[in-house]
């Protein structure tokens, strides 16, 4: 179904069965699936291929050359309906990546609202993505990695399967990623390393000055206290109590499975 209201390009392939809402705009020589669904107000700039069982929401950008609910690179895929989806508002740049999900993987690849993807990145099979994320140029997400509210992961950077990435935390470019990167916190380097809270971050989104110290005190605890982590988390939980922003490194800690960078 096409909504009367939509732009399609004459060059532009919409295969039967596609979903396009009102005013949505699908430039030259793009590609749409059959099973795809796009929101309104959503743009597709030119040359961009979105295919497979794929639920775009309203108003993102999607550049040229970008390539959305392709077949993924596991070699345990066998066709399997999986899914990719993205919400509302997002940018998506020139040749981006987004591949479907996995069986194994619990079938999805999700994107929230409100992010950039810059040129080159790469979002591999059951990723998650949060609200209001970056992903600089050539950011490679391997397989089953999730990405929290607000992170920044800077160009070039590498990250492990399976890694959590915190909310607010700020990755510099160049790194790679191979365990999990508590909230608030800079990373680093190969492989990444901390380097302190995200406090420019934290200052633009609002947290107040009373927050941002806590902020601190908790990361102290883990890694400037000189204690393991079982030693630091009842301190940590203890601030949590006193101080809801730290509340997210203890929700952190329950999710974690590859441990946290050192």
């Amino acid at each position: 179904m096409i909504d009367s209201s939509a732009f399609i390009h004459p060059t532009a392939i919409v295969e039967q069965g596609a979903v396009i809402g009102a005013n949505a705009h699908i430039g030259p020589f793009c590609l749409v699936g059959p099973d795809v669904e796009i929101g309104a107000g959503t743009t597709l700039k030119s040359h961009v291929v979105v295919n497979g069982h794929t639920k775009i929401g309203c108003d993102n950008e999607i550049y040229q050359f970008a390539s959305i609910g392709e077949v993924n690179q596991d070699l345990k895929y066998a066709g399997e309906p999986t899914r990719v989806e993205i919400g509302d508002r997002n940018r998506i740049r020139e040749s981006v990546t987004i591949h479907r999900g996995t069986a194994q993987g619990g079938g999805l690849t999700k994107v929230g609202s409100d992010n950039l993807l810059m040129i080159n990145a790469h979002v591999a099979h059951d990723c998650t993505i949060g609200n209001r994320c970056i992903l600089a140029n050539n950011a490679t997400l391997a397989g089953h990695v999730s990405i929290d509210d607000y992170a920044i992961i800077g160009g070039m950077t590498a990250i492990h399967q399976f890694c959590i990435i915190g909310a607010h935390v700020m990755v510099g470019g160049c790194s790679g990623v191979a365990q999990d990167v508590p909230p608030y916190v800079i990373a680093q380097g190969n492989h990444a390393t901390p380097f302190g809270i995200n406090i420019e971050g934290l200052k633009r989104r609002g947290f107040s000055k009373e927050a941002q110290h806590a902020i601190r005190n908790a990361y102290k605890q883990l890694y400037r206290s000189g204690k393991t982590l079982d030693e630091a988390k009842p301190e940590i939980i203890t601030l949590a109590q006193q101080h809801p922003e730290v509340q997210a490194f203890v929700d952190f800690f329950a999710r974690s499975t590859r441990g946290l960078i050192r």
